[in-house]
């Protein structure tokens, strides 16, 4: 049996909606350059940038994880928001700790929140939309007053060792946001969102096995099928069409044309699909932010990260009207709306190099929280031991 609802439902027709009062992001301080990816995928910087835009991506070090990441990233993001008590936290994640259970009741005891709402969100790279949907929901409702949101990803772990293709795009790293509940006439406020879904299109974008599909029929799988696999020329199209398609709802629900938006913020995937759907909505180049450059493509994190690395260097404004896409395995996608708030200076680790005063105040933030955290050294490099213990 077949169900159809409408393809444009209403979304935030009531008067209160998510107010933005907090961003920050982290990325692991180990950097891969184009000029040193393995030799025996032959490629060289200039090859890479043309094809990607990228110049070099974050790698965790052994032994620290994706709620490692989320706790820093958190951390930060509370810090800015002055550190108010939040009662949801959501971590929208394609690479998890562990298969069960979610990350996010963790995170919330490791931030020392005490026993509130927590889950994850499952949606790939549009997991931060759908996970933004997911608080503005919670918030509405009344379920909660205040929401942690987290986008963080470990994708190093996934990735086969033999493939270029997904080695050169992707990296690791974490930014989270403090939503709370606010009129649709505040700085900060979510407008407008959309959302869809197409399954007929899930083996685009796929970890084939280490499911209950492989556990059921393990004879069918063997080892290479735990690795991260990307049919990109399809993919390209299909992130181009849904993007526009979606970012094109949104402005229609926020009544915004697209002359009104400020400033344009697209999953950073790759640098020919940013340039393609900027230039269907249209939106010019010198109004989206993009930071893959730098980070690469970080799936969950990548559109939160993007907006504190461009707060930590300015380059958002209070007032501005900022749109929101992106798209992920699923296949999923989705779209948002908000107008940028005035926020304090971001405790944010840039990812031009390390800000060591950055990383020691929002260390103190976490450790307030949750006293039996020991403290870390800024300076002491990911791949030392006395880090993972701080992040253990």
């Amino acid at each position: 049996m077949t169900f159809r609802l409408p393809s444009a439902a209403p979304l935030l027709r009531t008067p209160q909606t998510a107010v933005l009062e907090g961003i920050a992001g982290f990325v692991p301080p180990d950097a891969v350059p184009n000029h040193a990816l393995p030799a025996a995928w032959d490629v060289d910087d200039a090859w890479v940038r043309r094809r990607t835009g990228i110049g070099e991506r974050r790698r965790a070090a052994p032994g620290v994880t994706t709620g490692d990441l989320a706790l820093e990233a958190a951390g930060r993001a509370l810090a800015v928001a002055g550190g108010p008590l939040v009662d949801a936290v959501v971590v929208a994640t394609s690479t998890p700790d562990r298969p069960m259970p979610a990350m996010a009741p963790r995170l919330a005891t490791r931030l020392g929140l005490g026993e509130i709402a927590a889950w994850d969100v499952s949606a790939a790279c549009s997991g931060f939309v759908y996970g933004l949907a997911a608080a503005v929901g919670a918030l509405t409702s009344g379920c909660a007053d205040r929401v942690l949101l987290v986008g963080a990803e470990v994708y190093s772990t996934l990735l086969d060792p033999q493939d270029r293709s997904a080695g050169i795009v992707f990296g690791d790293g974490a930014a989270a946001v403090v939503l709370r509940r606010g009129e649709r006439d505040e700085p900060g406020a979510v407008l407008a969102l959309d959302l869809g879904s197409d399954g007929s299109g899930d083996e685009l974008i796929q970890v084939p096995g280490g499911g209950a599909q492989e556990r059921s029929r393990p004879g069918d799988y063997g080892p290479d099928d735990r690795y991260f696999r990307m049919r990109g020329h399809e993919v390209f199209q299909q992130a181009v069409t849904r993007m526009t398609q979606s970012a094109h709802t949104v402005l229609k629900r926020a009544d915004w044309a697209a002359e009104d938006v400020d400033r344009f913020c697209a999953h950073q995937a790759n640098a020919r699909i940013l340039s393609a759907v900027g230039d269907r909505i249209p939106v010019p180049a010198e109004r989206q932010v993009t930071n893959i450059a730098r980070v690469g493509n970080t799936g969950a994190a990548s559109i939160p990260l993007a907006l504190s690395d461009a707060a930590a260097r300015g380059e958002l404004r209070a007032g501005e009207r900022v749109l929101l896409t992106a798209f992920g395995a699923g296949l999923t996608w989705g779209s948002a709306a908000l107008v940028w708030p005035e926020l304090p200076k971001v405790p944010h680790i840039d990812t031009t190099g390390a800000d060591t005063a950055a990383v020691a105040a929002a260390d103190l933030a976490v450790r307030a929280a949750n006293p039996a955290e020991p403290a870390i050294d800024p300076a002491v490099p990911a791949t030392d031991p006395a880090l993972r213990t701080r992040i253990a």
